[in-house]
């Protein structure tokens, strides 16, 4: 990975006309502007289906595509809705916040009639997506089209035979619900079909995208349901340890995720089959695959199925370096991320070293009072050059909201390493950019918002909290020449300016 520069927005916070961002217009403007801010990636959010609590960590799927992503104007413009229809469709008014439960409302009616108009099964492209992808999206259409006819609870409570997947209860509702579940495929199809072609445009422009993928599966998600071996799951199919993160200074009784545990020895003993089924999907998506958690690889918190709190949960060892052993052995060596942040260990340590993948620095845990000796590796000057460094990230404040938020000492600390004891807080994030833009970090992603000089307000997520998130938008007059210039100058200043395009560009001319 050579010395570049990359920003961080969801797909879901781009602008758009239809309450949630897209695959519309707006996001090949937004790849645009990278191309003239001289940035060579743009890193996204899971790209999953969302369920309760609108988190793309967890998804009804890790296969499937969501389908508030599709371009309702790319329907219109293929005559399977109307700009009028469309129009009248209540998505919200705030052009900087998402409405889910508007979204919800408004566009699976809209998507329903658009499939409704398309004579799907006549199209050959469709029939071509669904042999390539019949593996996983036969399961996922049938969970999709049963959870609805169940009122959308989990799986977990459906009737035994469905639950368990008897076989006269598969035969019976393919055929019940034969329409429902060809309606899922046409969103499957839309989706991929429109993002293969945003992110084609993206590399033909020298953005690389960067995906994101949870290490848990969601329990009420198709792969559960489907495939419960890969899981700690007991007779009737219910978990007996759950995933989580333990006690610590940020919080006394954990974090209790609630997501199934995988069976490590079942994965062993298959070469870790799913798991390169997995990655391999996940890099016909993406340039690049950031993994979240993992330290899970090496050990994962496990807690019993039941607890309320992860209090009384205990460490046990994961796969280790076999798993990506294996996953190079079968698809060679391939371009991730590994989202190492919180507490390592010696063996975490070592396990990234062996896997060779970049690590992740935060700047914000740097001038932690309370951790002087785990903050030191998030100073600047101790970072190796194989890492992605960002001020924050998806999970963490604005850097401009943190700085606010953290104490008077700690203030005193970032500004005596900035040397900079004069610059308004406003103006602050500026020079925290700087600051990781000229470390050794062979990549450094920024957010949007800390390059906007945001503030908490415009936080995309607040872990162990729900209703609130996945919900901050960036407006086009916000994406303004303006900001794309000052970009520029810094990733230029700083070496790590996408010249290849400059130079396409200056040729074309």
């Amino acid at each position: 990975m050579k010395r570049a520069a990359g920003i961080l927005l969801s797909i879901t916070s781009l602008p758009s006309k239809y309450g949630i961002g897209c695959f519309s217009k707006s996001a090949y403007d937004f790849v645009d502007w990278l191309k003239e801010a001289g940035q060579s990636y743009w890193q996204i959010l899971p790209l999953g289906p969302t369920s309760y609590g609108d988190s793309p960590y967890q998804s009804f799927s890790t296969f499937a595509g969501n389908p508030y992503f599709i371009s309702l104007e790319e329907l219109i413009e293929e005559g399977l809705l109307t700009e009028e229809e469309c129009d009248a469709a209540d998505f919200g008014t705030n052009e900087a916040d998402v409405d889910y439960s508007k979204i919800y409302a408004a566009r699976y009616p809209l998507l329903r009639k658009a499939y409704e108009r398309s004579r799907i099964h006549e199209n050959p492209e469709f029939h071509r997506f669904m042999e390539e992808n019949r593996w996983w999206l036969s399961d996922y259409g049938l969970f999709m089209a049963v959870k609805e006819r169940f009122g959308g609870i989990p799986w977990t409570q459906w009737a035994e035979d469905i639950r368990l997947r008897w076989q006269n209860a598969i035969d019976y509702y393919h055929k019940e619900l034969y329409y429902e579940i060809e309606f899922q495929y046409f969103m499957q199809f839309k989706f991929f079909t429109q993002w293969n072609r945003l992110k084609a445009y993206a590399n033909g422009q020298g953005i690389q995208i960067i995906g994101d993928i949870p290490i848990y599966v969601a329990m009420d998600s198709a792969d559960t349901w489907a495939h419960p071996e890969l899981f700690q799951l007991d007779e009737n199919n219910l978990p007996t340890a759950v995933a989580g993160c333990p006690p610590d200074g940020f919080s006394a009784t954990g974090q209790l995720w609630g997501n199934p545990l995988y069976r490590w020895d079942y994965h062993r003993n298959t070469g870790f089959q799913w798991w390169i089924s997995r990655l391999a999907y996940c890099f016909r998506l993406y340039d690049v695959v950031r993994v979240d958690h993992f330290r899970g690889f090496d050990e994962y918190y496990s807690i019993p199925y039941g607890e309320e709190t992860a209090v009384n949960g205990h460490w046990e060892k994961g796969p280790g370096i076999d798993l990506f052993r294996s996953v190079e052995w079968a698809l060679g060596k391939r371009s991730v991320i590994a989202e190492d942040l919180g507490y390592m260990t010696d063996s975490v340590r070592q396990l990234v070293a062996d896997s060779g993948f970049p690590g992740m620095k935060v700047l914000e845990f740097a001038f932690d009072a309370r951790d002087t000796g785990c903050a030191s590796d998030y100073l600047p000057h101790n970072y190796p050059e194989n890492c992605v460094v960002y001020t924050g990230t998806h999970d963490n404040e604005t850097i401009n909201g943190w700085y606010k938020a953290i104490t008077k000492e700690e203030q005193k600390l970032a500004r005596e390493y900035l040397c900079d004891f004069t610059t308004p807080i406003k103006n602050l994030h500026k020079s925290f950019v700087s600051l990781v833009m000229r470390s050794k970090a062979n990549l450094c992603i920024i957010p949007i918002q800390d390059y906007l000089g945001l503030g908490n307000e415009a936080r995309i997520n607040q872990p162990s909290t729900v209703g609130k998130n996945w919900k901050w938008r960036v407006t086009e007059k916000q994406l303004g020449e303006e900001l794309q210039q000052e970009i520029l100058a810094v990733t230029k200043r700083y070496g790590r300016m996408n010249w290849a395009q400059k130079q396409v560009k200056k040729e074309d001319k």
